[in-house]
């Protein structure tokens, strides 16, 4: 399983990951927003802005527990952007 070693957030509703391989990947936050009560909150900006990284880099999550694992972010999340340490890719 791969680890995030850095999360930031870019406007609007862009998370920028980049992981324990090299891989850094800008991936669109929109994806994540539902009507359940989980991802509904993540409609706000602000609260959106609240992600954060587990400590042991095995995923992000939001203070209402909804959490995303980093096999699914860095495999099966289509990314805006992804960048490793030989090669840009544009999506």
């Amino acid at each position: 399983m791969v680890k995030i070693t850095h999360l930031e957030v870019l406007e609007p509703f862009q998370l920028h990951l980049v992981f324990d391989d090299g891989v850094e990947k800008i991936i669109d936050g929109t994806q994540f927003i539902g009507e359940d009560s989980f991802t509904k909150p993540l409609a706000d900006p602000l609260y959106f802005k609240q992600v954060q990284i587990y400590k042991n880099g095995r995923g992000i999550y939001w203070s209402n527990d909804y959490d995303i694992c980093p096999d699914n972010l860095r495999y099966y999340i289509h990314a805006i952007e992804t960048r490793s340490l030989q090669t840009t890719q544009v999506a």
